[in-house]
């Protein structure tokens, strides 16, 4: 895994491929928040991700949950920018993680009522309403001494259940075309270290996870 963890940042950080699907998140320079990113980083590097998620000593938790969401968000627009071609209309008419799940998209304000659409539409919806997430300084504050809100843990966890839609539709529909990419051991590093992450701080319900509860079970058994 060691050479691996070090691949996905160097290829999220573009020196491999600067295909996104959004624009990249950045975490300002200088701030706490990157010195943590770099922490993440560095612990990635030594291979040993159930180690790397744990919350460092002495720092809180909601801000090494929203340092990770946002590396997280970089990652997988990163991994579904590169298969973006294969996601379409006609391809993937509606947002599925296989034949027994399919998601339908709501947001709460703008669409209330959820809605059938195409997976490279559902992508779309989820990608810009989790960017809007990331940007709004009320629920994301990048200044030392803003406090997070009440409600950010909900928020947090809200977010990575639907990213992890989009690994569960990647991995159910798409899969071919990484091995093709020979993407596969950035999306299976990716996901490790994002299940690991959300494991360790219980932040997705496991029903949220059925539809890659095998290849959950199969990552998590190689490292007991």
């Amino acid at each position: 895994v060691k050479g691996l963890t070090g691949n996905i940042f160097s290829l999220v950080s573009g020196s491999r491929s600067s295909k996104t699907f959004k624009p990249k998140k950045n975490i300002p320079e200088g701030s706490h928040q990157y010195e943590l990113l770099k922490h993440a980083e560095a612990t990635l590097g030594s291979g040993n991700l159930r180690q790397a998620v744990m919350l460092p000593e002495g720092e809180d938790l909601n801000e090494w949950i929203a340092v990770n969401t946002v590396d997280f968000f970089n990652q997988i627009n990163m991994l579904y920018g590169t298969i973006t071609e294969f996601c379409t209309e006609a391809s993937c008419p509606v947002m599925s993680a296989g034949p027994r799940y399919e998601y339908h998209w709501a947001d709460g304000t703008n669409i209330k009522k959820p809605i059938k659409c195409s997976a490279p539409k559902y992508i779309d919806y989820l990608m810009t309403w989790v960017q809007d997430q990331l940007d709004d300084e009320t629920l994301f504050p990048s200044k030392i001494g803003v406090p997070f809100p009440k409600n950010f843990m909900s928020v947090a966890k809200t977010i990575l259940k639907r990213l992890f839609r989009v690994y569960a539709h990647i991995y159910h529909q798409h899969f071919d075309s990484v091995m093709r990419l020979q993407e596969e051991a950035h999306l299976n590093t990716s996901f490790k270290h994002f299940i690991f992450f959300v494991q360790e701080f219980n932040l997705i319900d496991r029903r949220e996870l059925a539809p890659l509860q095998e290849l959950i079970e199969k990552l998590g058994s190689k490292d007991r």
